[in-house]
């Protein structure tokens, strides 16, 4: 039986990283496509990147991946925000139906 938890958590494990690494493939190819737009014109002129393109890419990438960090940090600071006040609730109707 404790075999059958083991191959469940395994999963579950199993699920998270595929969704971790499908969301970081997602961002990755956001990033990719926001900073080309924005840094990079239609028609290439040479075949390299030039100086003004380059500083503009990473300046994107840069802003890109702070602004996702903080989005991220405000997402899981509302997301225990939400728990702590469902574990409030619940104690709280816990108390109710006990009286």
């Amino acid at each position: 039986m404790a075999s059958g938890f083991g191959q469940l958590d395994m999963a579950k494990m199993q699920l998270v990283q595929d969704l971790e690494l499908e969301m970081m493939a997602d961002m990755y190819n956001r990033l990719t496509n926001a900073c080309h737009k924005k840094c990079i014109p239609p028609k290439y002129s040479e075949a390299d990147l030039g100086k003004g393109e380059s500083v503009c890419i990473d300046r994107c990438v840069a802003k890109y991946l702070d602004v996702h960090e903080k989005v991220g940090k405000k997402l899981t600071q509302l997301s225990t925000q939400d728990e702590m006040f469902l574990k409030k609730m619940q104690g709280e109707q816990t108390k109710d139906n006990k009286s």
